[in-house]
């Protein structure tokens, strides 16, 4: 069964959401989840780069000033 690993980047900048989301990727066993939330948009876009290059599943959603991006490793 799939494991979910949340990281909560809310009010975060750079680097510490990439940093957060790249310790929950080696944490992480094939299959898992990862579910990301924070604040800074250009975290958003860094995390969505380096999950793309990784060629992983990624969704992502924006709701007002916050971010979510679901990773499947």
């Amino acid at each position: 069964m799939a494991d979910i690993i949340k990281v909560d980047c809310i009010g975060e900048t750079c680097p510490i959401p990439l940093v957060e989301v790249r310790k929950a990727w080696i944490k992480a066993k094939k299959g898992d989840f990862i579910e990301a939330v924070g604040t800074h948009p250009a975290s958003f876009k860094e995390i969505q780069m380096a999950v793309e290059s990784l060629g992983s599943e990624i969704k992502e959603a924006l709701e007002g000033d916050q971010w979510k991006i679901v990773i499947k490793k």
